[in-house]
Formats: C-alpha cells, structure tokens, sequence
C-alpha cells in the first residue's frame, strides 16, 4: 500500500478567515482524498515544516506572509495559494490562486444596509498595506453602491490596524463615529473590525442598531454571538476557497504536475447572515415601513401592491416614489432581492424538494423558478444544493418549523 500523500496547510490557524479554510480543506478530505495525511500547526510562528526534511506531496499556503512565499517560492511540489488577493503572491506565476471576491463583498454589505433604509453609510477599513489591499476593494465597492443608490457614504482606514495599540485605535475610532450623521448603517472590513466599532458606540453610549447598525464580514461565530448585540456578518465563502483549493491540490498531485498554468478562481460570498447588530429599520416614513414588513414576513409571495396601497390610503405613484427615496430601489426590485434570499435558504438549508419549493414560491414548475434564480444571481437551484449547501455550516438542514416568515405562496 502506497504512503498517505503528506500536504502541508500553510494557514494561522489564529485568524478566523484562515481558520475557515482549514475548515474547507477538512470537508474536502473527508469527502474525496480521505488518505491525505494533514500537517497543520497551530502555533502561527511555527506554520512552516522544516522544508528541508520535509518530503511532502503537496502545499496549501496563504501567501500573506513574506517568510511563507520566500520558502515556498522554490518548491518543485504542487502548491496551491488561497487568501484575499494580496500579499506576496506573483500575478505572474502559474501557481493556482483561489481568492475573495472584495468587490462582491462590498456590494453585498451595500445592499444589506441600504435595505434597512439608512440614508447615510460608513464603512471602517484597514490602513493600506501589502496584505490589507482586500479592505480597500471592499471599500471602494461599497462606496461605488452607495453612490448608485444615491446615498453618502463615510469612509474610514484609522491610523492603527494592530488592536495591542487598542487605547489609541479606540480613540481614533470615537472621533470619527462622534461625527457621522446618525443614524448611520456601518460596514466594517471584517468581523474583529466591526467588533471595535461596537466597543466605540458602548463608549460613546450610541445604540446598536438604532444609531449605529454594525456590519461585519467573516461570520466567526465566536465573535459573532459573543458581541452584545449579536452582530450580523457577511459569510464571504471561506469554507468554500479551502474547498476549492483541496479540489486544484488533489488534481494536480494526481496527474503529477507542479503548476496549473495560470488557474484563477475568484470565489463570490455565499451572503448575509443577519443577527441584531443591524435589526432596525431607519426611516420614520410610516408608509414605507409598513410596506417593508409586508415584503419581509412573506418574502416568497409577489407583493399585492394595491391592497397595500389601499391599506395605506395612498396613491400608488406617492408610494412608490417615498419607497424608492427611502431604499434606493423599488418595491419590485425589493420584493425580488427578498424572494431570491428566501428561495436560497429553502434550496441550501432544509432537504424540501426543489418542485416543493417552487411552488412555495409561487413558481409553476422548477424551470420557472430556475430562470428567475439564474437571471438575479446567475446560478441554477441545483448548483446552489450542490455546492454551497455543503460550505456553509455543517449542521443539520433546518425544519420548516424553524423558517419564519417563509409563507405560502398563493
């Protein structure tokens, strides 16, 4: 019997976002290349092997440490970089690369607080550097939706992107929220970065989220349902990229090359996982609101736009026109970012069959509801079952019983 292929995860395993990766390089083994035999150390100053005894088959590094690319850079093994796009990987190498999709990040968090009404915006950032280039794409996507939308929108790096410095990140932090317009929907770059903006607003005595609705973006659960309130988060796939980059490892130890000539694969953010850190809904139009909570508690179901306007006694033109001045989009467009949202869970999150779910939707058939996925999010129901159910969490598919506002559709 031939030895277990050794491959080396070259990750810090301290970092939530790498942690995620290891997380999608396990599944990957246990489903398809469970003779690998993993070195993964722990301690993030000792995540290199000894190369020069180690007789190993294949790498999985992230190349956002100098010391790992300068030693792997050599290597006639296969190996396979993951990360957020920056760093000391060479755009022009043949290495593989599996990475963030930034822009798309940004968009997503854009949309989320554009859709809780706030007519002002603020993302909080990382100060340039050569591993941190991913915060500013984010940023500059999020700025670019909000000017499209209409809405201004405050952009902050801070001087300190190290938290041991923490009484002077704090104190640059409150200075700059002290001054945003309020209420105000905040994106922060990641999870750690959105937990600082959630200490400033206790310091400052803002609420969360009716002053200040925090966005975070990683979804580490340990974070996430630590911070008071609970904090919503962008879960940018990070299972996925380990996932992914297994996938290009085993392929290439298997037909025995060292490169997949210029392999890129740009991985998009599997969405929002909302929790109370932006649970508010900033607009005292009363209308609007009204319309809002229709939209939400049935999401899945066409909206009745002339019983709600009769409900309301209010022409349909005013309500639409205030609806559109508060969301930046239309009760149409809303309606259907709902309804796709909603019809992603039923797919990736319980075991309902997929004509069992198109008709909750109030689809005629599966192909009806197949269109209209692919035409807003430009995948098919059947991908989204396949791939990104297996990515996310790794807990049971839901009950019914545990989906609220998922109504019948009639």
């Amino acid at each position: 019997m031939a030895d277990a292929p050794l491959i080396a995860v070259i990750l810090d395993a301290a970092r939530p976002y790498d942690r995620l990766i290891i997380g999608g390089i396990a599944r990957y083994v246990r489903e398809h290349a469970s003779e690998w035999s993993l070195y993964v150390e722990e301690d993030p100053l000792q995540k290199l092997p000894d190369l020069k005894r180690w007789h190993g088959q294949g790498i999985i590094a992230s190349f956002d440490d100098k010391r790992v690319a300068t030693a792997i850079g050599g290597l006639s093994v296969p190996i396979v970089g993951v990360g957020g796009g920056y760093g000391w990987f060479n755009p022009a190498s043949s290495l593989p690369y599996v990475f963030t999709d930034n822009a798309a990040i940004g968009r997503v968090g854009a949309a989320h607080l554009l859709a809780c009404g706030f007519s002002t915006l603020a993302y909080y950032g990382y100060p340039k550097t050569a591993t941190a280039g991913w915060s500013e794409e984010r940023a500059e996507a999020f700025a670019e939706a909000c000017e499209q939308a209409g809405r201004p929108c405050h952009v902050h790096t801070g001087r300190h992107a190290d938290a041991r410095r923490w009484q002077e990140l704090q104190r640059d932090l409150c200075d700059w929220i002290r001054d945003l317009p309020k209420p105000v929907g905040l994106m922060a770059c990641n999870d750690v970065r959105a937990r600082h903006v959630l200490e400033a607003c206790r310091t400052l005595g803002l609420r969360v989220p009716h002053d200040v609705a925090v966005l975070g973006v990683d979804n580490d659960e340990m974070i996430c349902e630590l911070t008071n309130p609970p904090l919503s988060s962008i879960d940018q796939g990070a299972r996925r990229i380990g996932y992914e980059a297994a996938t290009l490892l085993d392929r290439m130890i298997r037909r025995g090359v060292a490169a997949a000539a210029d392999t890129r694969v740009v991985v998009p953010p599997i969405g929002i996982i909302s929790r109370t850190s932006t649970d508010a809904m900033a607009t005292s139009d009363e209308a609007v609101v009204v319309a809002i909570e229709r939209l939400r508690t049935s999401p899945l179901r066409k909206p009745d736009i002339s019983a709600l306007v009769e409900e309301l006694c209010i022409s349909r033109p005013a309500l639409e026109a205030r609806f559109k001045a508060v969301m930046g989009r239309s009760i149409r467009d809303e309606s259907a970012r709902l309804r796709v949202a909603a019809i992603r869970k039923l797919i990736t999150q319980t075991d309902l069959p997929l004509k069992t779910i198109a008709a909750r939707a109030g689809f005629r058939s599966v192909q009806y509801m197949t269109t209209f996925l692919h035409r807003h999010t430009g995948t098919t129901p059947a991908r989204l079952r396949i791939v990104e159910r297996r990515l996310t969490e790794s807990s049971p598919p839901l009950r019914e019983a545990d989906l609220p506002g998922m109504t019948h559709s009639s």
